[in-house]
C-alpha cells in the first residue's frame, strides 16, 4: 500500500498573522480531506499521515477530529510545548488517542538553532518514548548539528528528518549539508522524509535539480529508512501531487517502491495497514 507520510489540512480562520501570506495564494484557502480525496485515488494513495502546521494544542486537537471522521488519515504528528512543566501529563492525555502518533515541534521557526538541546525538554522526551510517540524533525540545514546532539543523547527516541532537513537546492548549497546528513543517518534511531525537496528547488524545479538531493537521501539512510511525503498543499507553490510523485518514482529503483512509498511509514509510524473506516 501506498502511504504519504507528510500532508497538511488547514482552516484560514484559525490562522490569522500565521503563514502562509495572502502572496501565496495558491495555498493562502482553507485545506480539508475533500479537496485532497481525489488527488489520492488518482495516485493511488491507500491512506496518509497528517502533519500540523501550527504551534497548538488547539490546531493538534482539530487534526485529530479530522483523523477520526477520514477514511484515509491513518496517522497524526501533533504539536505541544515539550519545554511546559505540564508537558509529560499532556503527553500522557493526547497519545490516548490510538491516532496520535508523534510530535513536531516547528524548530525551524525557532530562532535559537540549539533549542533542542536544552535538558528542559528530557522529561517531554521520556514521555514520548514511553507512550511510543516518535519525534518529527522540522529543520533546516544549520539545525543538524544540534539535532545530532540530540539524536546521540536520546538512542530510544525514533526521529525522522523531515523534508530532507530542507537543503538549498536553489543556491547549489549540497557539501555541508550531505556531511551532516551522513552523520545523522549513521544513528540508528534517525530517518528521513523524502519530501519537500521541490520547493526548495527555486522557480523552476525540475527532476534534474532533485536528482542528486533524492539519490543522496535514499544511499545515507538506506531503502528501509527513507520515506516518501508530499508535503501537500505546500507542494502546491512547485508543482502538483501527480509530477512530484512520479519524480520519485523515478528516482527510487523499483525494487525499493515498497518499502520507501509505504512500507516503512507503516512502519515507522505504526500505522494500521488494513482499511480505514470513517
Amino acid at each position: 500500500m501506498r502511504i504519504d507520510a507528510h500532508q497538511h489540512f488547514w482552516l484560514m480562520r484559525d490562522r490569522t498573522g500565521q503563514w502562509p501570506p495572502a502572496e501565496l495564494a495558491a495555498i493562502h484557502r482553507d485545506f480539508v480531506p475533500d479537496d485532497l480525496q481525489p488527488v489520492l485515488t488518482r495516485c493511488g494513495i491507500g491512506g496518509t499521515v497528517l502533519v500540523q502546521s501550527l504551534p497548538s494544542v488547539e490546531d493538534t486537537t482539530f487534526l485529530l477530529d479530522i483523523a477520526d471522521q477520514s477514511t484515509f488519515v491513518r496517522g497524526v504528528v501533533g504539536w505541544l510545548e515539550l519545554k511546559a512543566p505540564e508537558a509529560p501529563a499532556q503527553i500522557a492525555s493526547l497519545s490516548a488517542h490510538p491516532k496520535l502518533k508523534g510530535l513536531r515541534p516547528m524548530l525551524q521557526d525557532i530562532a535559537d538553532v540549539n533549542w533542542i538541546n536544552d535538558p528542559i525538554l528530557n522529561p517531554a522526551i521520556r514521555a514520548m518514548i514511553s507512550h511510543e510517540l516518535r519525534f518529527d524533525a522540522l529543520v533546516m540545514p544549520e539545525h543538524l548539528t544540534a539535532l545530532t546532539m540530540f539524536a546521540e543523547r536520546h538512542p530510544d527516541l525514533p526521529i525522522v528528518i523531515d523534508h530532507g532537513a530542507k537543503p538549498r537546492i536553489a543556491k547549489g548549497f549540497f557539501r555541508g549539508w550531505h556531511a551532516d546528513m551522513r552523520r545523522l543517518a549513521a544513528l540508528p534511531n534517525v530517518q528521513c522524509k523524502l519530501s519537500g525537496l521541490l520547493t526548495e528547488a527555486g522557480s523552476a524545479p525540475g527532476i534534474a535539480a532533485i536528482r542528486p538531493y533524492a539519490e543522496t537521501l535514499l544511499d545515507l539512510f538506506g531503502e528501509r529508512r527513507l520515506i516518501w511525503g508530499s508535503d501537500w498543499p505546500v507542494l502546491n507553490l512547485a508543482g502538483s501531487y501527480e509530477v512530484w510523485l512520479s519524480m520519485c518514482l523515478d528516482i527510487v529503483p523499483l525494487e525499493h517502491h515498497d518499502a520507501v512509498f509505504g512500507g516503512n511509514a507503516i512502519a515507522f509510524y505504526g500505522l494500521e495497514s488494513g482499511p480505514s473506516q470513517p
